[in-house]
């Protein structure tokens, strides 16, 4: 069976449409179960998983490990103990377990016999450790950690408790960053470490290294891997220097055993990362960016020759970034998540150049993509919009596509949870452009429906058919709204010149493309009401929909979440001056005309729409000052507005008490102005 049949086999087990239920609650959406983080035994027979779940009654997540016969059956609970219970993954001689746990008060690596009893902790350092991966003989596994560089783990907790035993909380930096996304820098970095598997004992492989390693904050053990014969370990790490304003990230390999790290990347000035060695070790994958100084260009999946570092493009021709990727067991080609046309695909790539894939297939989202060593059989998580995420599996060649688990079917079906449908129209300048339209619960095609317009962020993003956990589809559309949610230009998964579209042009095409796309809808569904239509976003999302507010009152209402006001004053503020250095020219004073002439702030003598503003204190991409200078000027025009600013939140509203909260206020706010 050909790659495309898993594009039709996904068509075959879609979520069906359950329109006999309700509209979701904020309390369904809270009770999904989190699936993730797939890992295959050994033999491939099995599939170890995890799945989380919110605790009401302490406002935290609790993670447990699952186990299922990869041919199917009954899932099998593994872990029972509250806390943290995650990344799991099988000893190479199929034995036991090891994953990390917070049991103990810290985060360490744990092992868990298959053959029966309880689990033991393997670590026991001052410090958490993270992702802990199996040398291929068993005999060690690699994590990585947080620690002052030059100081072990002891030492480190040592520090710890005397800042935190000193009076004075002042800081002293003299380069950037002084913090980053959610989190001031404290000195540590994340470090590369070895795990003796019998005993327990850790070494720092990168002791010296001034960088985190994986790269901070969102980089995890797809960052690290071993080499076949246990010798060597890849790695991820930051730029050396200019942190602040470079994406230059690198892939380095070192000694297991200790020594000086290679860099293997050198020659490119764009980001590289997420290495995987070829079983028969002599191909090292990473993924790459050309660029260097934008984090949106295309990532490419390369190999390169571990000998001569000869480097072979494998998707280039795709013209979609390369989200995730393993090796096939026979080392002959690699097998790829890819952003593909509103969802997340997966397709395999020949090292001899050949390609087959379910292309433009936007049924539902794939991630955690692992393959058998064994067999080379696949497993995934599977996600749409109209079901949460669980794990499927399949063949190499993606035919015998099944559900290995049905955590969330009994709450989804109790739903009335609409398919998502897109739809294409003409943008700026003719081109087509992709949108998603969300039907309301309970839907009758006589009536007509208020519309919830929603704007992505990024600006290098996408809406995916796929379960949001925070922006989610249905819960827009829970009051009886339907949903329009553009992919305008800067948009990830048309083609990279689609995605470049948008820099040095936050404010022409793609508001172009957005006003088309919601006009579009209109005409094309006549049961949405046009004269009442709210539109909200996010991070670039609310800074358009800031925009938007001095430029047009078409809407009855605006939403904007962690938006943009100045672009002047958010430079000197932010963390990463790579992105507005890249997205508008150069600096400030470079660029003040662009900067100017594209920040809403000085169009603040046009509001005229009713605005809810909503930042965190905690966010330091987009500082909460920008928040509150747009709120500030909506009340100095008189505008109906409100400010909900949360001082324990970042970019995101993650902590379950404060999502309850934002839902009441989102939700409220456009009630109070699409009612009829």
């Amino acid at each position: 069976m050909k790659w495309l049949s898993l594009a039709m086999v996904l068509l075959a087990v879609s979520t069906p449409l359950f329109a006999a239920g309700r509209p979701m609650t904020i309390d369904d959406l809270l009770a999904v179960k989190g699936v993730s983080e797939p890992a295959f035994s050994p033999d491939g027979a099995l599939v170890v998983y995890v799945v989380s779940e919110l605790d009401r009654a302490t406002d935290k997540t609790t993670s447990s490990l699952w186990l299922v016969p990869r041919a199917g059956g009954e899932p099998k609970r593994l872990t029972t103990t509250s806390g943290a219970n995650n990344h799991p993954r099988f000893s190479p001689d199929g034995k036991s377990i090891a994953f990390l746990s917070n049991r103990g008060g810290t985060s360490q690596v744990w092992l868990l016999p298959l053959a029966g009893g309880e689990p033991r902790a393997l670590t026991h350092l001052p410090i958490d450790v993270a992702g802990p991966v199996w040398s291929p003989r068993g005999d060690k596994i690699a994590i990585s950690a947080e620690v002052y560089p030059g100081l072990t783990p002891e030492e480190t907790a040592a520090k710890d408790r005397d800042k935190e035993a000193t009076k004075s909380k002042a800081r002293i930096y003299d380069r950037l960053m002084i913090r980053h996304w959610d989190a001031w820098d404290e000195g540590k970095r994340s470090h590369l470490f070895v795990v003796d598997a019998a005993t327990g004992a850790a070494r720092d492989l990168t002791p010296k290294l001034p960088v985190n390693t994986p790269p901070a904050p969102f980089g995890g053990s797809s960052d690290y891997a071993w080499s076949p014969d246990g010798r060597e370990l890849a790695f991820t790490a930051e730029p050396a220097s200019g942190e602040a304003w470079s994406t230059n990230t690198d892939v380095w390999t070192v000694p297991a055993s200790g020594g000086e790290p290679r860099n293997m990347t050198a020659a490119n000035q764009g980001a590289d990362a997420q290495p995987a060695y070829s079983p028969d070790g002599k191909w090292l994958a990473v993924v790459s960016q050309d660029r260097a100084g934008f984090e949106a260009d295309q990532w490419v999946l390369r190999v390169l020759d571990r000998g001569t570092l000869e480097s072979r493009e494998l998707s280039r021709k795709l013209d979609r970034p390369v989200l995730s990727h393993a090796w096939a067991p026979a080392s002959d080609r690699v097998v790829a998540t890819i952003d593909d046309h509103g969802g997340v695909a997966i397709t395999s790539l020949s090292l001899s150049g050949g390609e087959t894939s379910p292309r433009h297939t936007t049924d539902g989202s794939h991630s955690g993509l692992v393959v058998s060593p064994a067999t080379g059989a696949l497993a995934f998580t599977r996600t749409t919009a109209n079901h949460p995420a669980e794990i499927y599996t399949a063949e190499s060649d993606g035919s015998g596509l099944v559900p290995l688990t049905r955590h969330n079917d009994p709450l989804v079906s109790a739903l009335d949870l609409p398919k998502l449908e897109g739809f294409t129209f003409k943008g700026a300048d003719g081109d087509p452009v992709h949108g998603w339209l969300l039907r309301p619960p309970s839907f009758d095609a006589s009536k007509k429906y208020p519309v919830a317009f929603l704007i992505h962020g990024g600006p290098q993003g996408a809406w995916h058919d796929e379960w949001h956990a925070r922006w989610n589809y249905h819960m827009f559309g829970s009051p009886g709204y339907a949903v329009v949610a553009i992919n305008p230009r800067g948009s990830t998964g048309y083609g990279q010149k689609f995605t470049d579209q948008i820099s040095q042009d936050w404010t022409g095409r793609v508001y172009v493309d957005l006003m088309n796309g919601l006009d579009h809808a209109l005409a094309a569904y006549p049961f949405l009401d046009g004269s009442r239509v709210a539109a909200a976003g996010g991070s670039y999302g609310g800074f358009m929909v800031n925009w938007i507010a001095g430029q047009t009152d078409r809407f009855k209402a605006l939403v904007s979440h962690a938006g943009v006001f100045d672009l002047t004053s958010k430079y000197g503020s932010t963390e990463e001056l790579w992105f507005p250095e890249w997205e508008f020219g150069g600096t400030p004073w470079d660029k003040p005309d662009h900067y100017r002439e594209h920040s809403p702030s000085l169009r603040a003598g046009k509001f005229k729409t009713p605005t809810l503003v909503i930042h965190g204190a905690l966010d330091f991409r987009v500082p909460d000052a920008q928040g509150l200078g747009m709120f500030t000027s909506l009340q100095r025009m008189g505008v109906p507005s409100r400010y909900l600013w949360f001082p324990d939140e970042g970019h995101w509203v993650k902590k379950p008490a404060n999502r309850i909260v934002w839902w009441r206020e989102v939700l409220g706010w456009m009630s109070r102005y699409l009612k009829s």
